[in-house]
């Protein structure tokens, strides 16, 4: 069973910063890619950024020059670096294993201007 928890969400005013994480458990063998997603209320699920196990990554371009996907020292667990944020970040941001559906409990992001 795969596992995928998301952390580091919060309010914060406009122009501010946060850092989310991604920790996947379980039963893994390979990670290739991770994707960051958002939904903001009444609104598709977007992808804000992704990241392979190459290291290449890839952004929306709402989000380019303000937001960083990492991936961090510890095993298996993954950034989102955000930068400069807008009220129109506002959402529930999920880390999606790409290529499998296993999706966390989400973490709220809210920008307040």
């Amino acid at each position: 069973q795969v596992q995928l928890v998301e952390s580091g969400g919060g309010l914060v005013q406009a122009g501010g910063s946060l850092r989310l994480s991604c920790a996947v458990s379980g039963t893994i063998f390979r990670i290739n890619a991770i994707n960051w997603y958002r939904q903001a209320p009444g609104k598709q699920r977007e992808l804000v950024a992704g990241i392979t196990s190459g290291g290449s990554t890839n952004y929306a371009d709402s989000v380019k020059g303000r937001f960083t996907i990492s991936r961090g020292n510890a095993k298996n667990t993954w950034y989102l670096q955000m930068n400069s944020l807008k009220p129109e970040d506002t959402a529930v941001y999920y880390c999606n294993w790409v290529g499998y559906p296993y999706w966390g409990q989400g973490t709220q992001v809210t920008v307040s201007s």
